[in-house]
């Protein structure tokens, strides 16, 4: 027989970025595959990777195309990795890259790797087009055929209604519905105000433009330069913003004047990458790294969203899975990131969270999880105010809170995310002391 290792630590290095920006604007001319090889460039250059053999990596897109089923492999061979590193795609929707690093996390664990890398990317600028069914169909005839007669009887059956492209909608195939239509229920049912979630918009552009002008991001993200156009930050964040302004946006996704979330309250269509860094102790000594916080655990679940129990609300039982396991409460953390998809979403967890019936319901114990002192959340702003591309944004908070937990001895941080498909996602990082 076999003898069991115990599980080693795996820790943080640190993460790499390109700037967040506005779908449609400044990255419009490039690929998917060209931002994701940005940050990972900007990576390997930070922690002097170049030519490094990495254990494995990880990344993945909510939008990406069927031509790029290698991207991971082919962003690695761009990148001035060596080229003996490995590496595979992976998807779960707006958690895709906190689940590539927990899928890292627990190769280190397991003493199968020594060092990762993580990360992903979406850019809703270099969407992938869909032909119709009936023109796939007659394309793939048209292929086969064999003879001249054949050809021209299938190209006489074309007919202009199937060269119409399909675009992709973010829109759950279940209900047909939007994110932002399914959390609009969320807030009706737990009666959120519109006030409350402007003003959560409104702190989140706050926190954000104070770190910002801080240079908190700096050391985080690599700028983009190209022959047209040069990008150093994040281009959401407005510290000019007022509750005033926010108060005057109309409703973007329910229409019968019961509406509440704005384009001032939701996160933003962003294009933007993101990596992270890590390594068991061996790999941070081999290769002379030191650790911005230590990957405690991570954990993901599912709830029935279609039998109505809130599509952003799997964070709940994520994040209760967590301390249940770890024996912690809220009063154990010192940052808590909570994604913010939507500022409806955010207080529709916290109130689910504070609810005596809901957490014995989901939770299965007696009393609430919560409440969370809320100068603890998001205290360098979140998606609301930085942006939020699908794929990017588990490791663009992954890497913010180990830098806040670098910067606190004795420290704990936790992370919760919504996602797509009734999903959530949740992790804890600590300091390393």
């Amino acid at each position: 027989m076999t003898s069991q290792r115990a599980a080693q630590p795996v820790f943080i290095i640190g993460g790499n970025r390109i700037p967040f920006v506005k779908s449609m604007t400044s990255y419009s001319d490039l690929t998917s595959q060209q931002l994701m090889t940005t940050a990972l460039k900007g990576l390997v250059q930070r922690y002097n990777l170049a030519q490094k053999k990495i254990g494995d990596v990880a990344f993945g897109a909510v939008m990406q195309s069927s031509a790029q089923w290698n991207f991971t492999r082919e962003v690695i061979l761009e990148s001035g990795l060596h080229p003996y590193t490995p590496g595979y795609n992976v998807q779960r929707a707006c958690g895709t890259s906190l689940e590539t690093s927990i899928q890292l996390a627990h190769k280190i664990s397991h003493h199968q790797i020594q060092t990762a890398i993580s990360g992903g990317v979406d850019s809703n600028s270099d969407l992938p087009l869909m032909i119709s069914t009936n023109l796939r169909t007659k394309l793939f005839k048209l292929n086969g055929a064999k003879t001249l007669t054949e050809r021209l009887k299938i190209m006489s059956s074309f007919r202009p209604s199937d060269l119409k492209p399909l675009f992709p909608a973010v829109v759950e195939p279940r209900t047909g519905l939007s994110m932002g239509q399914h959390c609009e229920k969320m807030v009706q049912e737990w009666k959120i105000s519109r006030e409350d979630q402007d003003l959560w918009a409104f702190e989140s552009h706050q926190k954000a433009a104070k770190a910002q002008a801080e240079n908190f991001f700096s050391d985080l993200i690599t700028p983009v330069n190209t022959a047209n156009i040069s990008v150093t930050k994040d281009a959401f964040v407005r510290g000019d913003t007022s509750l005033e302004k926010l108060a005057k946006l109309k409703p973007a996704f329910d229409f019968t004047g019961k509406g509440s979330l704005t384009a001032g309250n939701s996160s933003p269509l962003t294009d933007g990458a993101s990596t992270l860094l890590l390594a068991s102790e061996g790999g941070m000594k081999e290769n002379g790294w030191k650790p911005l916080a230590r990957f405690v655990d991570g954990e993901t679940t599912a709830l029935d969203f279609v039998g109505g129990d809130g599509l952003l609300m799997a964070p709940t039982t994520a994040v209760g899975n967590l301390l249940e396991r770890h024996k912690l409460s809220f009063d154990d953390f010192d940052f808590i990131e909570i994604h913010e998809a939507f500022a409806g979403q955010v207080l529709c967890t916290l109130r689910a969270w504070e609810s005596k019936d809901y957490c014995k319901k989901y939770l299965n114990i007696p009393g609430p999880l919560g409440p969370i002192a809320r100068e603890k959340i998001n205290v360098k702003g979140s998606s609301l105010a930085i942006g939020h591309p699908f794929g990017a944004t588990g490791a663009r908070i992954l890497a913010t809170l180990a830098k806040l937990l670098s910067e606190k001895p004795k420290s704990r941080g936790l992370i919760s995310i919504c996602t797509g498909g009734g999903m959530g996602v949740a992790a804890i990082l600590e300091s390393v002391d």
